[in-house]
């Protein structure tokens, strides 16, 4: 096998003969790719056989494991009757058996190692995508960061984001006289869904350590490139996680990567599965974001691979970039169906030996059409061709294969326990507590000031009020009389007061002076 090249299979002549070996030259696999196909055609065998020819050609590969049988490539393959027959045919001499160095990442921790970002990398653009926010609020949102750029907030996982928007809320006027207005609703409407991606798990995501580009770059002593494989079952589950972290990370080896211009080999190739989830519902802006990275990240020495489905999942603008590609079987029964062979078909360049259009519905399983670039970047004929069989084991490992792999891994115990230092919550949290602190010590003051005031009031002694007195000699206790009034008395005064003669009050009074005096 050619060492500036991989081999992915040979083509055949319309009569089924053999043909020739079909290669993908190394100098232009930073030309990025597509590999496409109806469900259970055979996807999943090509991108295990580029990731085992990039592993051996010393290019570090990072992919997803959306279905859990990609992480077979780890374990040495398995002798079977159809792999054997297939090398025969394609004259894969000799087939040999291998195991690959696999590194397992899991955004969940569960069947990888964690891997992490931060909110601050992840940035106000990506997070709007992953909400799915509206215009308002994405600009609360890109407020909240500008704010915390300001005042020295670090941000690092959801509680930060969460501690900054109230944050941000207390001080909405304030804020909103300088960069416009903070509506207290959009705020809320962003809080509730960091509330959701809580619940869905987003919050593994975001914490430190965060991930070191440079540790899904490694290579193994023996030359060989290291296989990162992300656990994507899971991680399914909520496809706009799944994809924003994916371009996150090509969004970061476009940032880290110095230019390299066009080297023998890649410096990496990330595969990017289930390719559809990136662009359903994308934003313009987003979409804008892709065509660039995809563009120019070529320069960093990193190919990217697009697997989906349908070519009509990847927007025009991406799929002219793709120079690379194998085209599995896809079923023409609808008119969408049918406008996707069509396009499919027009993206190669022509064979005269048989119909791209029809080949593309009639194609078996692990047979497709394939066209590389060839010398100067040219694309080649396409042509019919029988997929190589993989070195590497069929299917998925078990639990105890994982769990040796991960203790063998050159990052066990790197990224498995998470760090919370310092950041925008404990430094928000502080401030709210020195300041309530501050306002009850005030209303304390406050509260034994008024108390003082009150004590400089006195009541009068009227004499006979039973209150004690006290002098020099001795101190005696006044005994008061009682001021109660008999039945009679207050009758007879209730009587006194119904009489509006003088000669009638008049009786009356001695009449009650009679009564006092025989007490």
């Amino acid at each position: 096998m050619a060492e500036d090249s991989i081999f992915l299979g040979a083509s055949r002549h319309p009569d089924d003969s053999y043909q020739q070996a079909e290669r993908l030259l190394l100098r232009y696999a930073n030309r990025h790719g597509l590999v496409t196909g109806a469900t259970g055609t055979g996807k999943t065998v090509t991108l295990q056989i580029l990731t085992e020819g990039f592993s051996n050609a010393g290019v570090p590969v990072f992919c997803a494991d959306v279905k859990g049988d990609l992480s077979g490539i780890a374990m040495m393959g398995e002798e079977k009757d159809f792999l054997t027959k297939r090398a025969e045919t394609i004259k894969l001499d000799p087939y040999e058996f291998q195991e690959f160095p696999v590194i397992f990442w899991d955004l969940f921790g569960e069947k990888g190692h964690p891997i992490r970002t931060t909110i601050s990398e992840m940035g106000p653009l990506l997070l709007s995508r992953l909400m799915n926010l509206t215009d308002a609020q994405e600009g609360v949102l890109n407020i909240a960061f500008r704010i915390a750029d300001e005042e020295g907030l670090l941000l690092l996982d959801m509680k930060d984001l969460q501690a900054l928007l109230v944050h941000v809320a207390d001080r909405a006027d304030e804020i909103g006289a300088r960069y416009g207005n903070v509506s207290k609703q959009s705020v809320g409407a962003i809080q509730r869904t960091l509330l959701v991606l809580e619940q869905q798990g987003a919050n593994f995501f975001f914490g430190e350590p965060a991930l070191k580009i440079s540790d899904i770059m490694r290579t193994t002593p023996d030359g060989r490139g290291a296989i990162n494989v992300l656990a994507a079952d899971k991680l399914m589950m909520n496809p706009r996680l799944y994809a924003t972290f994916l371009l996150w990370l090509l969004s970061e080896l476009f940032e880290e990567l110095p230019e390299v211009g066009d080297p023998d080999r890649p410096r990496l190739v990330f595969f990017f599965d289930e390719a559809h989830l990136l662009f359903d519902e994308a934003p313009k802006i987003l979409v804008d974001r892709v065509e660039q990275v995809v563009r120019l990240i070529r320069s960093k020495g990193v190919g990217v691979y697009f697997v989906t489905q349908n070519p009509l999942d990847v927007p025009e603008t991406v799929l002219s970039q793709l120079g690379n590609r194998i085209q599995h079987a896809l079923r023409a029964y609808t008119p969408r169906e049918q406008k996707a062979v069509k396009t499919a078909a027009d993206t190669f360049r022509p064979n005269p030996e048989f119909d791209c259009f029809e080949a593309i519905t009639k194609l078996g399983v692990g047979e497709a059409l394939v066209s590389t670039l060839e010398a100067k970047g040219v694309p080649a004929m396409v042509q019919r061709t029988l997929i190589r069989p993989p070195a590497s084991r069929l299917g998925p490992i078990t639990d105890v294969e994982r769990d040796r792999l991960l203790k063998a891994s050159p990052v066990f115990g790197q990224y498995d326990e998470s760090i919370d230092r310092e950041s925008a919550f404990e430094i928000l949290q502080k401030k709210a507590e020195d300041k309530a602190k501050a306002e009850a010590e005030a209303q304390k003051a406050e509260e034994a000031g008024a108390a003082e005031e009150r004590s400089r009031w006195s009541l009068p002694d009227f004499g006979g009020s039973g209150t004690t007195t006290t002098t020099k000699r001795k101190t005696t206790t006044r005994r008061r009389t009682s001021n109660r009034q008999s039945v009679s008395e207050a009758a007879l005064k209730s009587v006194v007061r119904s009489v509006g003669t003088s000669l009638g009050r008049a009786l009356v009074r001695g009449i009650l002076g009679s009564l006092k005096k025989g007490r």
